[in-house]
């Protein structure tokens, strides 16, 4: 059995990588997954378990203890692993940092979406957000559309937008911060949200013709990125139905109020990398909801045990 920690992953794993295993995951049958979360003292453990024939299955098991920020030094609030298991024995594979995969596997989860949607020939990135998934999602979405010319940060502390920003100069980029968000989705071509926000901070009417929005940050029933108007406007799709219909705000809040019906949600990735028509028209605004799930973590746990076998 093999250790793989964060470091390794990072060292291992590229966007190219990891999209390609997404996009050939999602050519296999679809999966089974299943979740567990169990709380205590303000603190929880998620246990998130994924098998699909023809790959094989996976258990990612994380610690959330918000109070770890209080500690002398501060530690991380979560933690945690996955464990690759072989699919014709049943042996453990592989145990592989938690966090890195889940870095990875979100960040190109939407740039294969982008892949998928966005116009080959945009030339602006939004970055709404400036958190710990800010730096990659620019990065993968950046190895998909290259021609990209002009990064944008928004976030509500400027400070942390200008820490990204700093973050992103290897880029080789114009890699601006702005405080207008207004303005800055205006201007934008491509627009990856991720934020805290329970209230829609990216309004439809802002959009222009043309516009690829990348939802990532709500993950519950409150939570919401976009307004009514921006769903309305959009061909919708979603990285999985089962993980995100019935299950995040961005989705379940429209769907309840009668703005959109669930019939009007086009497809996912399993339709799109099966040849489903994703942007009709240079002037489509495509809505694209990052869901997660366990079966993203195999497949790319899976990538990324069979590139450390490869380089043995």
């Amino acid at each position: 059995m093999r250790v793989i920690g964060g470091d390794e992953v990072d060292r291992i794993a590229s966007w190219p990588l990891i999209i390609a295993a997404l996009k050939a995951g999602h050519r296999l049958p679809k999966p089974q997954i299943g979740d567990v979360y169990l709380t205590g003292g303000g603190n929880g453990l998620l246990s998130r378990t994924a098998w699909i024939d023809g790959l094989g299955c996976c258990v990612k098991a994380a610690t959330v203890f918000p109070g770890n920020v209080d500690h002398k030094p501060p530690l991380a609030s979560i933690h945690g692993a996955v464990l690759l298991f072989n699919r014709e024995t049943g042996v453990t594979r592989a145990v592989v940092d938690g966090a890195a995969v889940t870095r990875w596997k979100t960040a190109a989860d939407s740039a294969l979406g982008s892949q998928q949607l966005s116009r080959p020939d945009a030339r602006v990135l939004l970055m709404a957000g400036a958190g710990a998934m800010s730096g990659p999602l620019v990065r993968a979405h950046l190895s998909v559309r290259p021609g990209i010319e002009r990064v944008v940060i928004w976030n509500r502390s400027r400070a942390r937008a200008e820490a990204l920003a700093m973050t992103l100069a290897d880029l080789g980029k114009t890699v601006e911060v702005t405080s207008d968000l207004e303005q800055a989705v205006r201007g934008a071509d491509i627009i990856s949200a991720a934020t805290m926000s329970s209230e829609p901070l990216l309004r439809g009417a802002w959009l222009k013709p043309g516009t690829h929005l990348d939802l990532v940050g709500a993950y519950t029933p409150q939570m919401r990125e976009a307004d009514d108007e921006a769903i309305r406007r959009a061909r919708v799709f979603v990285d999985f139905r089962e993980t995100t219909v019935g299950h995040i705000g961005e989705l379940m809040i429209p769907i309840r109020n009668g703005v959109i019906r669930e019939e009007d949600v086009l497809g996912d990735l399993y339709d799109l990398c099966g040849g489903a028509p994703g942007r009709n028209s240079p002037a489509d605004i495509t809505f694209y909801k990052n869901g997660g799930g366990g079966h993203l973590d195999l497949m790319t746990v899976s990538a990324i045990v069979d590139a450390a076998a490869r380089s043995a």
